[in-house]
């Protein structure tokens, strides 16, 4: 079972967010997916770790983003969807994302936090941007590192209980 996907929910493909995004992706890999919420999430189930990619809009993730995890329901409240709701339970949830601020807003981060718990996930963390005046990977190299480290460790943490 393959470990980790990442899903992009901007606007802009390649704005702050996309740019960040591929720096961390650049030790993984990852295929654009359709707008198919099934045969999406059919996808990301198949990986044991998700990377939730959004800029911060007003406190909040991304419109696409929000549709993506408002579509989750479907897996709760639909009869034959419950089978794939369950199977998220103990996956880990790491974010990527870029603000105009030092950290990402509290309330950014608790709703990804507090939907990881409610859905039975791991948080495992995140990685933000602050892109007040444009994105410049040099200043993010370290954070970025330990990020990828981060989300490595967990995923070779998941293969020895595993495995």
């Amino acid at each position: 079972m393959r470990t980790t996907i990442a899903l992009f929910a901007s606007s802009r493909r390649h704005g702050n967010t996309g740019r960040l995004m591929d720096q961390v992706a650049s030790d993984y890999e990852y295929r654009n997916r359709g707008d198919d919420f099934e045969a999406l999430i059919g996808r990301v189930l198949e990986f044991e770790q998700i990377i939730f990619a959004s800029p911060v809009y007003w406190y909040s993730m991304s419109p696409p983003m929000k549709v993506f995890i408002d579509r989750i329901s479907d897996l709760l409240d639909l009869e034959d969807q419950l089978e794939q709701g369950r199977r998220l339970r103990g996956k880990t949830a790491f974010v990527v994302c870029t603000s105009i601020c030092e950290a990402a807003a509290p309330e950014f981060v608790g709703t990804f936090s507090e939907t990881c718990g409610y859905l039975g996930m791991r948080f495992g963390g995140i990685l933000n941007a602050n892109c007040q005046h444009g994105y410049v990977p040099e200043n993010y190299e370290r954070d970025m590192r330990q990020f990828v480290a981060r989300v490595a460790g967990d995923a070779n943490r998941e293969t020895a209980v595993t495995g």
